[in-house]
């Protein structure tokens, strides 16, 4: 496969969804502003006869935050890495929760989780997605998971796949090799300047604490220079039904996710326009605020609804 030497700007831009910054807060932002919510902010395009609630679980040494939409068959939301619920799944939880409910939670060290003393990762947020399950009395659900909450998910598939009924991988990698070079070499050298401020402003309405903010971002630096991926053999052995779906210009190459395709037996695979996370309508995406693709919601409902094994 060829690849340019040079790395777009544009999708540069978005390797660094992957990762948190520790930034001051922006003086032109209110108090007030910064006080907001995720659920009020979400809430804006609910629709009135949607349900709501969220809270704390205390669970594997820390107190993780969830948020719950919605009536009917659970459906939980993995966020990406330096990510909090809105700024990942703001814009399409209205459109899901008509007809699901939505379980949208914030992993170790991201939005208003606390961190733990040890590193991030995809095996201890597997198990601390299990964990909240068993918390809420939910013994099977479908999984969405992005980018790394995507990876996340990959774990909970090989260690819990009890507890799933069906998987969604977005924009989501499981070899070393799925990206353009140039993405590993960010890693060593990973500038807080690059993180879009949309991602830090996000972060900073639901947790006003720069320090939390600098953890987050070792963390999630650390995991990524960390990271081995899974064997054939671990991929292979997934056999719930999964959806994979990927953008043309996407973080991974849509030659990756084909190759994820025919490692999962049961899978379908889906290739989007646009950018990382532009489908869902993932905070640095947008164009003026607005999301166009709703025709992902179409998809995602269809995959989730249909009988096939």
């Amino acid at each position: 496969m060829h690849y340019d030497n040079t790395v777009p700007k544009k999708i540069l831009s978005f390797v660094f969804l992957l990762l948190l910054v520790a930034a001051c807060h922006d003086e032109n932002k209110t108090s007030q502003d910064k006080q907001l919510h995720t659920n009020d902010l979400i809430k804006t395009n609910m629709p009135e006869n949607i349900n709501f609630k969220n809270g704390y679980a205390e669970l594997n040494g820390i107190k993780l935050y969830y948020e719950i939409y919605g009536e009917g068959k659970p459906v939980v939301l993995i966020h990406g890495g330096g990510s909090t619920i809105e700024t990942n799944y703001g814009k399409i939880i209205p459109f899901l929760a008509k007809n699901r409910q939505i379980i949208a939670v914030e992993l170790q060290a991201h939005g208003r989780t606390a961190d733990r003393d040890k590193p991030l990762s995809f095996e201890q947020d597997a198990d601390d997605v299990a964990a909240l399950l068993t918390h809420l009395q939910i013994n099977k659900a479908d999984i969405l998971g992005f980018s790394n909450g995507g990876q996340t998910s990959i774990e909970i598939a090989l260690r819990h796949p009890e507890l799933i009924n069906k998987l969604i991988l977005s924009s989501t990698f499981c070899k070393h090799n799925a990206v353009f070079p140039q993405f590993w070499d960010i890693f060593k050298n990973a500038d807080l300047k690059n993180m879009p401020q949309a991602l830090k402003d996000g972060f900073l309405k639901v947790n006003n604490d720069s320090a939390a903010l600098l953890k987050m971002f070792n963390r999630d630096v650390e995991r990524m220079q960390n990271f081995k991926g899974w064997s054939d053999t671990q991929i292979k052995s997934i056999t719930v039904p999964t959806l994979i779906m990927n953008g043309t210009k996407d973080v991974a190459t849509v030659e990756h996710a084909m190759e994820m395709h025919r490692l999962i037996s049961s899978s379908d695979l889906v290739i989007l326009p646009g950018v990382h996370g532009q489908y869902l309508g993932e905070v640095t995406t947008l164009t003026n605020g607005k999301w166009e693709a709703h025709y992902a919601v179409e998809i995602i409902e269809e995959f989730l609804n249909s009988s096939k094994p």
